[in-house]
């Protein structure tokens, strides 16, 4: 298959494989894990812990999926690449700027978050000058270097890690030989002693499953690594391998111990279960202790949107989808142009988040989130076009094939459309199933309103 630009890229390989697995766990490891995932216990119960592992094993069909075509094509448009050649230019096209506006919008929500984390400290200080500093910061470290930016992002996420650990072994002690409770075990009773392991039913499961799949988004990120990976045929299995299994033991471990530590229908009303539990054990800074590992995951999300968005429009431009400009890269093979752009976007989402209303903002943040279930049902069917592409003999030659596929893919795909119905039922992401159409319809009509089609039909008439 004869290669396009897309696939020729002079990014700098200076990731090593603990940089990659430290951000797919950060990127995927986020906010609200911490402050309590509030929302999905009071839907789900105890049950939430059997959502997590469910869409945890869905997730990894996605990541290995991910993981087939980025092996044979490391690069970091990695979906938007794949797709324009799998899928054709136009779902190249719209992939690649949707994933840009998703992280854009992400992270002028975790931007915006720096400064109410930081005012936890100096309340005096107005919340815009924290989130104005973060961002420069961010934007700095990004400018640097790749690896510069995976230095960052392994500390920072390795603070989350730490945190989430300490928690499970501190909780564990809890539970099984009564620490900080005069000796006496506390045990797992909380589990099925207030209306039961499933409470409120297979509803409550379907209504946190919105939630659960989301709170996994960025556990893509490894794919955006793959074109500046050192050894990506040997980092990108093990790191897409190691990272499923830690963050289903993180989620599904964490929840697990706040919901035997404290009746379920109590956690969302007493506020962070990481901060009562480090209470209990006697940590009298555990409140802010918390707030500054939140305030790294806020950080860790901003480095990682900057990074990811630098690369998708890199490689966009690569394809003669997003302006020249956004193609050329600094001595240190770092795509600045397109760092400073997004940065420039983050910059206007916090003033905006402060100007307009906070509805407005959902609304657009909504986009953001149903782009999430776009992206991934994308990598399961660029998988199996490039499957479809394949002899028998190079199928057989696959050198880190996606199991049981193609009916983990069809599987998969279902959960997805699942998840995209469920939102419907939900108020507070309804609004996505209604903006979405609109986001999908504007940029398709720009595609063929800058005339990317014409272009488009004439490669393909000179390939044939």
């Amino acid at each position: 298959m004869e290669k396009n630009n897309a696939l020729q890229e002079g990014l700098h390989r200076g990731l090593e494989e603990r940089h990659i697995q430290l951000i797919a766990l950060g990127g995927a490891i986020g906010v609200g894990l911490f402050l309590g995932a509030g929302a999905a216990i009071k839907a789900a119960g105890p049950s939430l812990i059997l959502v997590y592992f469910l869409a945890g094993i869905i997730m990894f069909y996605i990541m290995r999926a991910l993981g087939e075509v980025t092996v044979a094509y490391p690069v970091s448009g990695t979906f938007s690449a794949h797709s324009n050649i799998f899928l054709g230019p136009l779902t190249g096209y719209i992939t690649g700027w949707t994933y840009w506006f998703m992280w854009v919008v992400t992270c002028m929500a975790e931007i915006t978050a720096v400064g109410v984390y930081f005012s936890f400290w100096v309340p005096e200080v107005p919340q815009w000058i924290p989130a104005l500093c973060a961002l420069v910061l961010m934007a700095s470290v990004n400018l640097v270097s790749v690896r510069a930016f995976g230095e960052f992002e392994f500390w920072f996420a390795l603070i989350k890690v730490v945190t989430i650990l300490a928690m499970i072994v501190a909780g564990s002690a809890m539970i099984v030989f009564g620490v900080a409770n005069h000796g006496v075990a506390i045990g797992i009773s909380n589990l099925w002693s207030n209306g039961g392991f499933f409470p409120h039913g297979i509803e409550g499961m379907i209504m946190a499953s919105t939630m659960v799949m989301f709170s996994y988004l960025g556990i893509e990120l490894i794919g955006v690594t793959a074109g500046e990976a050192k050894n990506p045929e040997k980092s990108l299995p093990a790191a897409i391998d190691k990272v499923f299994w830690r963050i289903l033991i993180f989620y599904v471990g964490s929840l697990t111990i706040i919901m035997s530590l404290y009746p379920w229908n109590q956690i969302g009303t007493m506020g962070s279960p990481f901060v009562l539990t480090f209470n209990k054990l006697g940590v009298r800074a555990a409140a802010g202790i918390i707030n500054f590992v939140v305030l790294t995951a806020a950080l860790s999300s901003c480095n990682s949107g900057l990074f990811s968005t630098g690369r998708m429009l890199y490689n966009l431009s690569l394809q003669g989808k997003a302006p020249t400009m956004f193609s050329k890269l600094n001595d240190r093979h770092v795509p600045v142009k397109g760092i400073l752009v997004s940065s420039g976007f983050l910059l206007i989402g916090v003033v905006l988040n402060y100007l307009v209303p906070a509805q407005v903002f959902v609304y657009v943040t909504s986009v953001a989130t149903f782009g999430a279930l776009w992206i991934w049902g994308i990598i399961l069917l660029i998988q199996l076009k490039y499957r479809e592409s394949l002899s028998p003999e190079q199928i057989a030659q696959i050198k880190y094939p996606m199991p049981f596929s193609p009916i983990s893919n069809w599987v998969s795909l279902a959960f997805l459309a699942f998840v995209a119905i469920a939102m419907f039922f939900n108020p507070d992401t309804r609004v996505a199933l209604y903006i979405a159409p609109i986001w999908f319809g504007l940029i398709a009509a720009s595609y063929y309103a800058a005339g990317m089609h014409k272009g488009d039909g004439e490669k393909k008439s000179l390939q044939q």
